[in-house]
This record gives C-alpha cells, structure tokens and sequence, in this order.
C-alpha cells in the first residue's frame, strides 16, 4: 500500500516536471516571437465556431421566413378571384333585397338558396363582411364618400353603407364605402 503511494507520488512528480518543462518551453517560445501551436489551434478553433453558429442562426432563420411566407401565401392564395367575386355578390344583395321586396315567390327560394350557398362557399374560403352601420368611422376601414347631417347621437358615425368593406383572412380587401354623419 506504502509502495502504492510512492509510485503514485512519482507518477505525479513527473508529471509537474514534465509540465513545467513545456511551460518554460512554450514560454521561450513565446518570448522568441513564434506563437505557440496550442494557441493557434485554440483560436482557429473559436473562429470555425462563430463560423459555425453564425451559419446555423442565419440558417434557422431563413427557416423561419420561408415558413411565414408559405403560411402567408396560403392564406391569400385566392384573392383575386375573390375580389373579382365580390361584385358579383353586391349584385346577389341586391337582387336578394329586391326578390324579398316582390310578391312573385316561384322562384324566390331556389334563388336566395344560390345566393347563400355563394356567401357560405366564400366564408369558407376566409371572406368576412365587414359591419360598418352604426359604429365609429375609421379611415383605416372606411372610404366616405359623403357627409350629412344627423343627430347629435350620429355625429362621427356611420349613417348608410353604399359598398360592404370585406376581409379575407383577417385583412381588409375592400374598404367600405359609407356616408357618415357630421
């Protein structure tokens, strides 16, 4: 067991020796103006790292942008024809209002069915009316077209709404237009 100690403590006097040897070396080295290896090869280490990370980041983010673009392109896929579409449907409101208006009702109902399979074909696809009668206006969804006098209680507010504003996707595609009262 002594003898174990022993050869363990020359193992490790060796190894301090030996040490200190290539830190004198090293150091002589140094003070020659040669840069140590070891240094070296530590530095050119970090650079290849940040290289490395600095790539991986930018990867991951291009990632992250492609990603938001094809979410952003799905959602819009269809836009123009859904604007192309909503005359149509201005057309369908009207022609409802006055199919509801007549007293002939042979072909009412198989109309006002087209007419809500049409809308309901649309809202599927992601286009929501925009509600604009009786709230604030708001320049960021509405376009006046005119102005009239109202009440008091109708001062800033929308009066009449003469084209529906429409969203596709939770963003405006057609702003409303509206006459607001002043």
């Amino acid at each position: 067991m002594e003898e174990n100690k022993n050869e363990m403590n020359d193992v490790s006097e060796t190894i301090v020796n030996d040490s200190e040897e290539l830190l004198k070396s090293s150091n002589s080295e140094n003070q020659s103006g040669e840069a140590n290896p070891l240094d070296k090869i530590k530095s050119e280490m970090e650079e290849q790292k940040d290289k490395y990370l600095r790539l991986f980041a930018e990867f991951d983010n291009f990632k992250k942008r492609t990603a938001k673009e094809r979410l952003e392109q799905r959602e819009t896929a269809g836009k123009e024809v859904i604007v192309s579409l909503l005359e149509v449907l201005d057309d369908c409101d009207r022609a409802e209002k006055q199919i509801i208006n007549s007293t002939s009702s042979e072909h009412q109902e198989g109309t006002l069915l087209v007419f809500n399979k049409l809308r309901n074909i649309l809202q599927q696809k992601g286009l929501k009316a925009m509600v604009s009668i009786n709230t604030d206006f708001d320049v960021e969804k509405h376009e006046a077209i005119t102005e009239i006098e109202a009440g008091t209680d109708f001062v800033g507010k929308v009066i009449d709404e003469l084209e529906k504003g429409y969203y596709l996707n939770d963003r405006i595609i057609r702003f409303a237009k509206v006459v607001v009262g002043k």
